[in-house]
């Protein structure tokens, strides 16, 4: 067991798409349990499954329907019982500074949930996140990396290993 003043780490490897939405179900019940504001960095190589995860948390929290990468408009929002969910998408961010003019830091501070794909493309724009989630191919499937950086981060990472 982690000490409690350090961060935590949790990995799992997951084999198929089913899994990866499944395990973004977990989190997201993990998630629905924690007071505070969370914010998750997403990050992989192209095709990693990033937006995989983000539509397995966002229906484990309520959502229906489609979960679509907002690869073009940067920011899909979500309006579900838990509060304002915002999924970014980064990868076309030609110039950081851009977060500043569609009011990066507004987003961040409404939201009970901001998910990050790309997070790298935001440079100093992007906060220390609750957790941040690396996904690295593992022969067919994904290994899946939980890290966290804050007290919320390790309270979502001990919800997850208690389900």
């Amino acid at each position: 067991m982690a000490l409690a003043n350090a961060d935590i780490q949790r990995s799992v490897a997951l084999e198929g798409e089913s899994k990866m939405v499944d395990f973004g179900a977990q989190l997201a019940a993990a998630i629905g349990k924690i007071d505070s504001p969370l914010l998750i960095l997403l990050n992989g190589d192209l095709g990693a499954g990033k937006t995989t995860i983000s539509r397995g948390i966002l229906q484990g929290l309520g959502h229906q329907g489609a979960v679509k990468s907002p690869t073009y408009t940067l920011v899909e929002p979500y309006q579900l019982a838990i509060g304002k969910i915002y999924h970014f998408d980064l990868y076309r961010l030609i110039d950081p500074e851009e977060l500043e003019h569609i009011g990066f830091s507004d987003y961040l501070s409404e939201a009970k949930l901001c998910i990050i794909e790309w997070p790298e493309n935001g440079g100093s724009y992007i906060p220390l996140p609750d957790l941040s989630i690396g996904i690295q191919l593992n022969g067919s499937g994904r290994q899946v990396t939980l890290d966290s950086s804050t007290e919320s981060g390790k309270q979502c990472i001990n919800l997850l290993q208690q389900q």
